[in-house]
């Protein structure tokens, strides 16, 4: 192996030494070449209005000159140039325009148009004009999303992109998400998308080892969205190809903000304000319900009744008693609030002749309606880019943040968990024993004694930046080199004293450290060329070098001679671990595309990764994909066709690659020296087999996709139909407890997905003074296990149930038929039909896959109002409301659980017509494992935010020598129409992707309100 990656690394570095000196001469001859000086300046302006237009781009036809113009719509150009010359001068949200300057001076006049075809979106290593792509691309405006109150960008792209459903599973900010673009691939493998942010590949693995619940953070959190300009979306083979063994799941392109050459500073400051509030919470019975329903389960079983007067002994058994003034208390009041929301960001981006820069700061602190949880970030973003002449560009893009947690078990778990103490205590138990002093009940921890001193800490220090060089070789050729580093220092420490369950007897502390690094370099060739107009074709060819280290240190300690001392060298006793891994890939890429007067196009790329996580045997995978689009309104029987403005049909076919999500060192034997000491002398066991045939996860998709605009730029119209095969899915297989092993990592699965996505964008009313523009997205996936040789459970109680023929992530529960009117007993339905009601009459009763989700928005202007008016919706999906399970168990728990107040619809006498059972010992429906009674309907329609703007007159802010001045109120969550009985419909107690869709203990998406300004100078 070594051997070959030597050779891997060689190939590369001879091409960069080949392309050095290629360019090298190619800038000597520059040099040398005679210079006519000539200078122009202009300036570019709105033609309705005459306002200047910043960073409109201006190019000159025929050359490598382009520049952006100033805050003041200015540009100036001193180069070899002879008058006259044709200038090409584009903006988004303006028609393209060409003119001939003739003259050193010159004013150009753009037209506002709709026409999205040429706006310009980022693709693989590259960027095309919308109306030439090829694959499934969507480009998603930031900048509508960016003040919704989340841990990171990846949340608030919810909605906004046809065919990726985003769950937000929880209301704690900064917590990991749920995101399957189309479908989802793979059981054991990553199953989400590639993130690039300036062509850094991010790494989205939370290196979190503290307990809470279930629960994970989310790397993604350490970005601010305010620095990031644009998104685009690439969700098929053709798009995804270049990035071959990480585009199984699609990517996500981020491109943060830049200054403009030649432009003036700009200072931007936003700053909010806001609350938030649980909008519900769960309706519990009170203490004399609780010790009803507790005394009918008990007479119900021929026991005495318990809630008696102390002074009543029946067969030696005094009563309980329920003192009047004790009867009901309130702990989910205690441990919910109103959460402070704060953010604020301010930039200064500009530019001179060669230089342009961005710097960008961020402070954003939320805080979790549940107590004590709360999230903080701090962000510094800097992008610098220089021409060191007419064909030479280096630049460099840097983020630095620092994200603070303040963590708590807020999922499973009754040791430390804070809605099992709030939410699953009865409602009848003091906080306070008989002498007065606080104490646990039910199993839990006291919930005032748990928020007092809970001490669950995190700090993330993350840096995310590459250093890059663009050299125009010619007209036609550029080359490009990168170099990329991702590196994520992560603290954090817990502390249980003595008062908690956790740290009985005499306190438990924890301590770890993680680091991961993530380096890649990348060299690329482009050659483009346009002959006659009419044929316009390109070659890209590069190649990629990663490699990844992730090390962890932990420490414990247990026993302490006061809570005031928490440092693990405190401890009377202390452990330690340490895990280290490490891998690399090489890889080599190129795309070939032609365009035939711009109606006919088609392009072919190729990738090839290697990498150390595979067997010896198959350390390479290669990864094609062809695509092909018609744009069909450039034939001449529909060019005249008035109402049709552009219609293209598109192909593609091609394979991705998945390894993420699998040990570093997955295909190889392991030995291990833990645990494997003898009286004192070190040793070392084997830990893991090895399996040399271990090879790539690979998925192949066919997509098939529509444009249209029509009707005047009034309507854009995009539809996708696609089919994604997974083969060779990469899972750990069980093995026999006589191998001495549990399990190896093999190749054993297959999975589909197919679907269908639209997207419309209506341009309503254009008007000067009023505008109303619609965008609405559709989507529908059918996700199914092809091939599977041993059914694998997942979740709580094995909910979870991955079986061939059945889709990913399916409820595996009891059928409940009903409930009979006569007797109170509950009717399960026999499957196997053996008379008796068994773990074999289980079955598949729906998944957490919907029939459809989508986001519909609206924005309005009027003068200086504007509004935006954001929904999304699922509809179809199903979710387990595991807090009912327990909730709903009538008296059966008696002090052990709280009872739902639906529970006091239990039947209660002959004729009674209900589903919830009476409360005995015969029927175990009040405990079964996995009854389908608990099994909801998760649809929902979600009103995401409501938005209400006004920008100041520009000829009040020109008095104060302000750019624009904007305020606005912003409300979040504000209505949610369901009929799920639980807090929210999109609730998940685990970040496990294999645990979707099981709600426990899950404090809900809370609804809040922020007032803001949005400032520029």
């Amino acid at each position: 192996m070594q051997t070959q990656k030597r050779r891997a690394q060689s190939v590369p570095s001879l091409l960069s030494l080949l392309f050095i000196i290629f360019f090298t001469e190619q800038l000597v001859a520059q040099q040398t070449k005679p210079l006519v000086n000539s200078t122009l300046q202009g300036q570019v302006l709105d033609s309705i209005t005459k306002e200047p237009l910043p960073g409109a781009l201006v190019h000159i036809e025929g050359t490598t000159h382009s520049v952006s113009t100033d805050e003041e719509g200015k540009f100036g150009f001193v180069t070899g140039q002879i008058f006259p010359y044709t200038l090409e001068i584009s903006y988004i949200g303006y028609e393209k325009k060409k003119i001939i300057a003739s003259e050193a001076k010159i004013e150009i006049l753009l037209k506002p148009g709709f026409n999205q075809l040429n706006d310009v979106v980022v693709v693989g290593y590259t960027t095309q004009q919308r109306k030439n792509l090829i694959g499934s691309v969507t480009k998603v405006n930031p900048a509508e999303s960016k003040d919704i109150p989340a841990g990171g960008f990846d949340a608030q792209l919810q909605g906004k992109v046809s065919g990726v459903q985003i769950s937000s599973n929880t209301g704690v900010p900064g917590e990991a998400v749920n995101i399957r673009l189309r479908g989802a691939t793979s059981i054991n493998a990553s199953n989400d998308p590639l993130y690039v942010i300036d062509g850094v590949f991010l790494n989205t693995n939370s290196l979190q080892t503290v307990n809470t619940g279930g629960k994970a953070t989310s790397p993604i959190a350490d970005i601010n969205p305010a620095d990031i300009e644009s998104i685009e979306v690439l969700k098929d083979a053709e798009a995804t190809a270049l990035y071959g063994s990480r585009g199984a799941n699609g990517v996500i392109i981020i491109t943060t903000k830049r200054g403009n050459f030649n432009q003036k500073p700009k200072v931007a400051l936003n700053l909010s304000q806001g609350i938030a509030k649980a909008a519900k919470l769960w309706e519990l019975t009170t203490g004399p319900e609780h010790a009803t329903l507790v005394n009918e389960y008990y007479r119900n079983i021929g026991q005495p009744e318990p809630f008696r007067p102390v002074t009543e002994v029946i067969n030696g058994i005094a009563g309980i008693g329920l003192p009047e003034e004790q009867q009901t208390y309130d702990r989910l009041g205690e441990a919910f609030r109103t959460a402070a929301l704060t953010n604020v960001d301010l930039s200064i981006s500009g530019g001179a002749i060669g230089t342009r820069y961005y710097i960008g700061g961020g402070y954003n602190r939320q805080e979790s309606t549940l107590k004590p949880i709360s999230f903080d970030r701090l962000s510094f973003k800097v992008n610098l880019d220089q021409k060191i002449s007419d064909r030479v560009q280096i630049g460099t893009s840097n983020t630095i943040g620092r994200t603070g947690r303040n963590q708590a078990r807020a999922g499973d778990g009754p040791q430390g968990g804070l809605l099992q103490a709030a939410l699953h205590t009865p409602t009848y138990l003091s906080p306070y024993n008989d002498q007065g002093v606080l104490v646990g009940r039910a199993g839990f921890d006291n919930l005032t004694l748990l928020l007092e001193n809970y001490d669950v800490h995190s700090t993330s220090l993350r840096y995310i930046g590459n250093l890059y060089a663009d050299i125009q070789l010619s007209s036609d050729l550029k080359f490009r080199s990168t170099f990329s580093l991702d590196y994520n220092n992560y603290d954090e420490s817990e502390y249980w004293n003595n008062l908690l369950i956790a740290g009985s007897p005499n306190g438990l502390a924890t301590s770890a450290i993680g680091q991961s690094t993530t380096w890649i370099n990348e060299q690329t060739i482009t050659y483009r060329k346009k002959v006659n107009q009419r044929h316009d074709f390109g070659i890209l060819v590069g190649n990629t070098l990663q490699g990844s280290t992730l090390k962890r240190t932990s420490a414990t300690g247990r026993g302490f001679a006061s809570n005031d001392f928490k440092l693990i060298s405190s401890a009377a006793t202390t452990t330690s671990s340490q895990d280290w891994e490490k891998y690399n890939l090489a890889s080599f890429f190129g795309r070939i595309d032609y365009a035939f007067d711009d109606k006919y196009l088609i392009d072919f790329s190729l990738r090839a990764d290697g990498s150390s996580r595979f067997g010896s045997a198959d350390l390479w995978g290669y990864f094609p994909a062809v695509g092909a689009a018609w744009r069909i309104k450039r034939e001449n029987f529909l060019k005249n066709l008035a109402y049709l403005d552009d219609l293209k049909i598109r192909a593609s076919y091609g394979s991705t690659g998945n390894q993420n999500g699998i040990g570093a060192f997955a295909a190889r034997r392991l030995w291990s020296g833990i645990g494997s000491s003898y009286q004192g002398i070190p040793g070392i066991a084997p830990e893991q087999l090895a399996n040399s045939e271990l090879r790539w996860e690979r998925t192949d998709q066919l997509n098939i996709g529509l444009d249209a605009t029509l009707f005047k730029q009034a309507l854009d119209i995009s539809f996708n139909w696609y089919r994604k095969y997974t083969k060779d899915g990469l899972l750990p297989v069980t093995l026999a407890a006589t191998t001495g092993y549990d399990s190896y990592t093999s190749n054993a699965a297959e999975i589909s997905n197919k679907g269908l996505e639209l997207a419309l964008v209506s341009r309503n009313i254009r008007k000067t003074d009023f505008s109303w523009q619609s965008s609405f997205n559709i989507a529908r996936n059918v996700n199914k296990i092809e091939k599977l040789e041993n059914p694998l459970n997942y979740g709580s109680r094995d909910l979870i149930l991955f079986q061939e023929g059945h889709p990913l992530y399916s409820f595996w529960v009891y059928n409940q038929l009903y409930v009979d009117p006569q007797t109170g007993d509950v009717v399960y339905e026999d499957v196997n039909e053996d008379g008796r009601i068994t773990v074999a009459d289980r079955k598949i009763m729906g998944s957490i896959w919907p029939d459809f989700y989508g986001g519909l928005t609206n924005n309005f202007t009027f003068k200086g109002f504007d509004a935006n008016i954001f929904f999304v919706f699922s509809y179809g999906n199903e979710i387990y409301n595991h807090n009912r399970f327990f909730g709903e168990a009538g008296g059966a728990r008696d002090a052990a659980r709280v009872i739902f107040a639906s529970n006091l619809d239990r039947w209660q006498q002959p004729g009674d017509i209900t589903d919830v059972p009476r409360s005995d010992g015969v029927n175990v429906n009040n405990y079964k494992d996995g009854g389908s009674r608990w099994l909801e309907d998760g649809s929902y329609l979600r009103l995401r935010s409501l938005t209400i703007g006004y920008t100041l007159p520009k000829h009040v802010t020109d008095r104060w020598h302000l750019d624009r001045l904007r305020f606005y109120l912003q409300g979040n969550n504000l209505f949610t129409w369901t009929k799920y009985s639980g807090l929210d419909p999109e609730a998940a107690a685990s970040s496990d992707p294999n645990e979707q869709g099981i709600d426990l203990g899950t404090p809900p998406q809370p609804r809040s309100f922020q007032l803001g300004i949005n400032l520029a100078l």
